[in-house]
């Protein structure tokens, strides 16, 4: 029975295509040609065929004490083949087939997600004796001890966690905090370092501190294969209606079949009761639902997803690539002169530069002032000081550009009279002095922007009856404060690791919060799949995407009212064509019994609500959005 389960399960599509075929056939036949008898053979034919895997489900649900639905709905064919009603074996099994295939293709996911991560892991690390040492040994990462020294050169990854016991460098931390800018770390401050992370230039020994499953690259990985799994247990409606309505229905025909005598009746009734309706109707809402989410830029990945989202009271949000651009960017610029030559000298200077500052000092030049970045000013020489910033020469002129270090060593005095910038520092920017021949030109504070839709977003989420708004982030409490105070939020964290932002949301489920998660990073996997519903921008990480349960696409954060109210429109029509199918097996029973209902006319009854909850939920997507708001056209 396992090699037949598998085949079926392997094969559903191809299966379902054919009884497809065969019941267009067999109609066509009966109506068009009167060929009564060889429709019955391939009405009959679709029923043996589709019976078999509901039989396969059927016993093994009764493994476990389930009664299903899949029970009800084998019973109810077998007795239609062995009366002769072939058309209403072959119509409810082709119906409850094509409803599954329909449903399995929205909820189809993938964990690649899992084998993209684990890749992303180092794999290989250079071993010395000590932090002086440079003879170094090439080992796999399983070898490494705690209390090793570690060689990291520039380009390499940072295998364990650890500290810095020799050297400095700058770090790009975005695996494990989100954060976009590199962040300099030493030997001097004992800093700490992650696996995973890159140092993006100098040399560094590390000491490790922990190793494997222990480092925090490592509990990213056992925290997304755990929610995985504990995800793949959700239950439909379907199996939990049918917890209690198949017993129902079998003991009902049962007692009727007994007291009567008529197993024709007990048949009738037992296929008069399997719920055709239901069982394509909610797929079909929910379908539709997703085709207007497409079409709105918003993609949800199965029906749970958006029975999920209309449930959601709380939205949690990544700061980096959520709620900004993700990317360095010129927030505030001070030049203290009226000509801006020093803008044509900086971005010259910069150009030469791969740091990432340096490509928003760029960006900002030709943006903001026009500048053609094809003809800049040619640089003769530049020297890069690793931790400080870029001295260069420009056509004659002596141009500095870096932190306030840089500035020190070039005896540059950083007093600006009434340009002050300590509410830039406030805000967490990093700030860039340009000098040029010696005098301080240019003061920029580089940093994440807000996405220009992010403030209306979050407005129209309140409007749409969202009560708390959260931001976690892995930056400073300090910038993290500030772009809260911004957007009015209820809520906002810094300083947080991926796990601790798991751990966050798991506080908020304890509250009786149901929590949205929106992020765009390898490291908001944990949260992502820890929340009621991961919520992804569509250019994030393909790590992040996939094992999302909704996908911004465009990475638009505008989007997520859109796909909260189209979740909201969608669950509303499941819950019409739930309604239509329990009163038309309603109004079948009352009949049947009433007396004005045989199988007949009841399998045309069923027919007819099958095409009702069918036109009922393809009206979702003649909806059109106003405003983010699911409106009728």
């Amino acid at each position: 029975m396992l090699t037949l389960q598998k085949f079926f399960a392997n094969n559903k599509r191809t299966i379902v295509i054919g009884m497809t075929v065969f019941v267009a056939a067999a109609l066509l036949l009966q109506y068009a040609f009167g060929l009564g008898f060889i429709s019955n053979w391939l009405y009959g034919a679709v029923g043996v065929i589709g019976l078999v895997p509901l039989i396969i489900k059927a016993i093994n649900s009764l493994k476990f004490k389930v009664v299903s639905i899949e029970l009800l709905v084998s019973v109810a064919v077998i007795g239609a083949l062995i009366i002769g009603e072939f058309s209403e074996a072959g119509i409810v099994t082709w119906l409850f087939l094509l409803g599954e295939v329909i449903e399995d293709a929205t909820l189809a996911k993938t964990r690649s997600a899992i084998k993209e991560l684990t890749e992303l892991a180092p794999q290989t690390a250079w071993r010395v004796e000590s932090p002086t040492d440079r003879n170094a040994e090439e080992v796999d990462v399983d070898e490494i001890d705690e209390d090793d020294y570690l060689l990291v050169k520039t380009g390499s990854q940072v295998p364990v966690d650890g500290r810095i016991v020799f050297g400095d460098g700058h770090l790009d931390e975005a695996s494990v905090t989100g954060e976009p800018l590199p962040r300099h770390k030493s030997a001097e401050g004992s800093d700490e370092v992650f696996a995973g992370t890159n140092l993006t230039d100098g040399t560094i020994v590390v000491q490790a501190t922990k190793v494997g499953e222990d480092t925090v690259f490592g509990k990213i990985l056992e925290l997304v294969e755990e929610a995985e799994d504990s995800k793949t247990g959700a239950q439909r409606f379907i199996d939990r209606f049918s917890k209690y309505y198949t017993p129902v229905v079998l003991l009902i025909a049962l007692i009727v079949g007994i007291v009567t005598q008529d197993v024709r009746l007990a048949i009738t009734i037992l296929v008069l009761g399997c719920p055709g309706a239901l069982v394509i109707g909610v797929p079909v809402s929910n379908v539709a639902g997703i085709g207007l989410g497409a079409r709105h830029g918003v993609l949800a990945k199965g029906a749970q997803m958006l029975q999920s989202l209309s449930e959601v009271d709380t939205v949690v949000f990544d700061k980096t690539g959520t709620l900004t651009t993700g990317h360095p960017a010129v927030v505030h610029a001070q030049t203290l002169s009226e000509d801006v030559l020093a803008w044509h000298l900086a971005a010259s200077a910069e150009r030469e530069s791969s740091h990432p500052l340096a490509a928003a000092i760029v960006e900002y030049a030709r943006t903001t002032h026009s500048i053609d970045i094809a003809n800049l000013p040619a640089v003769s020489e530049t020297h890069v000081i690793a931790g400080k910033g870029i001295v260069a020469s420009v056509e004659g002129h002596h141009v500095a550009i870096g932190n306030e270090a840089l500035l020190a060593a070039e005896n540059i005095a950083l007093t600006t009279g009434d340009n002050d910038t300590n509410e830039w520092k406030h805000q967490g920017l990093s700030l860039v002095y340009v000098a040029v021949d010696g005098q301080l030109r240019i003061i920029a504070g580089i940093g994440d922007a807000l996405h220009p839709t992010t403030i209306t977003a979050l407005s129209q989420l309140r409007e749409r009856g969202i009560k708390h708004l959260v931001m976690l982030s892995g930056d400073g409490q300090a910038t993290v404060d500030a772009i809260a105070g911004e957007l009015g939020l209820d809520e906002a964290h810094g300083g947080l690791l991926p796990q601790d932002k798991a751990d966050f949301i798991k506080q908020l489920q304890t509250q009786g919060r149901k929590v949205a998660f929106v992020g765009d990073g390898i490291n908001d996997s944990p949260a992502l799949v820890a929340a009621d519903l991961g919520i992804a921008m569509g250019n994030g990480t393909a790590t992040a995407v996939e094992i999302s349960d909704v996908v911004l696409l465009n990475s638009d954060i505008s989007k997520l009212p859109t796909a909260y109210s189209i979740a909201r429109s969608t669950v509303a029509n499941t819950r019409e064509n739930i309604g239509i199918a329990l009163a038309t097996v309603l109004f079948l029973f009352i009949g049947l019994f009433a007396g004005f209902i045989y199988m007949a006319s009841g399998m045309l009854v069923h027919e007819a609500s099958i095409l009702i909850v069918v036109v009922n939920a393809l009206r979702l997507l003649r909806k059109k959005l106003d405003g983010g708001q699911v409106r009728k056209n």
